[in-house]
């Protein structure tokens, strides 16, 4: 059958695909949550544990090992725009289907869902999955004086989630002002720069690179008076049924902050 995928692209995929293999690790816990099994998942998709321990790992996100994947013979690869490498995506492309999903809010992410459960013959499970998810976000009560804040994705150099990401998406929806918004995707800043920026909040993500306690005082000597917190990256970055539970992840950090 012919199905659009989120580039636009119109790919041929069997009716259903037997043999999956998920480049994107928020993708692959959404496959798993749907109910489908897979042939083939990268280094990165964590969840569930138990794929993690047993699936074929076929490299990284951004280094996929092109000949094991096609050592699979896969009938579907579900990859992403943003975290999987262009060149590397169509060469797998030339060789079998490949459907794209390019996430910006929550609307791509749910339009995900439904699309890979229309695709995998789950459609009742991704609408279960997708109403949920709704539900959750709707019963947010962000506090109606916005929180300057910044979130940091990596250090060496220091990057922050730019506007035009779904971090920043996710920043919205817990009533934060990402202080960077002018700024597209993922930019380099320095210390000096956060600390002129009017930053009261500063997240440290636990994904792609591992923030700890001990970076909270490199910030602080910038931002003596900020709050400074770790944050879990999973709940603001991963865009497939993990956002199941972020609803609650960012009402307790939205509560703590208040105290």
């Amino acid at each position: 059958m012919l199905f659009t995928d989120q580039l636009g692209r119109s790919v041929e995929i069997p009716s259903p695909p037997r043999r999956i293999v998920s480049v994107v690790p928020s993708q692959t816990e959404l496959l798993y949550d749907l109910g489908v099994s897979v042939t083939g998942i990268t280094k990165f998709c964590v969840h569930p544990e138990s794929w993690f321990r047993s699936i074929t790992r076929i490299g990284g996100t951004k280094q996929l090992n092109i000949e094991k994947i096609i050592s699979l013979q896969p009938d579907l690869i579900i990859a992403n725009k943003e975290e999987n490498e262009k060149a590397q995506i169509e060469a797998l492309a030339a060789k079998f289907p490949v459907w794209i999903s390019d996430i910006q809010n929550l609307g791509d992410a749910c339009n995900m869902i439904l699309s890979l459960g229309n695709i995998l013959q789950k459609t009742s499970e991704a609408l279960s999955i997708t109403s949920r998810i709704k539900e959750g976000f709707a019963r947010l009560q962000p506090p109606s004086l916005a929180i300057p804040a910044a979130y940091f994705i990596w250090r060496n150099p220091w990057m922050i989630a730019g506007g035009d990401t779904f971090i920043h998406e996710m920043m919205h929806a817990c009533g934060f002002r990402n202080v960077f918004e002018d700024m597209p995707r993922y930019p380099v800043i320095s210390l000096a720069q956060l600390a002129a920026s009017g930053c009261r909040l500063v997240l440290l993500s636990s994904e792609p690179y591992p923030f700890c306690e001990k970076h909270i005082a490199e910030v602080r000597e910038y931002l003596p008076d900020a709050d400074i917190r770790l944050v879990d990256g999973e709940m603001f970055s991963w865009y497939g049924s993990r956002l199941l539970h972020a609803p609650e992840y960012f009402r307790e950090l939205m509560v703590s902050l208040q105290h």
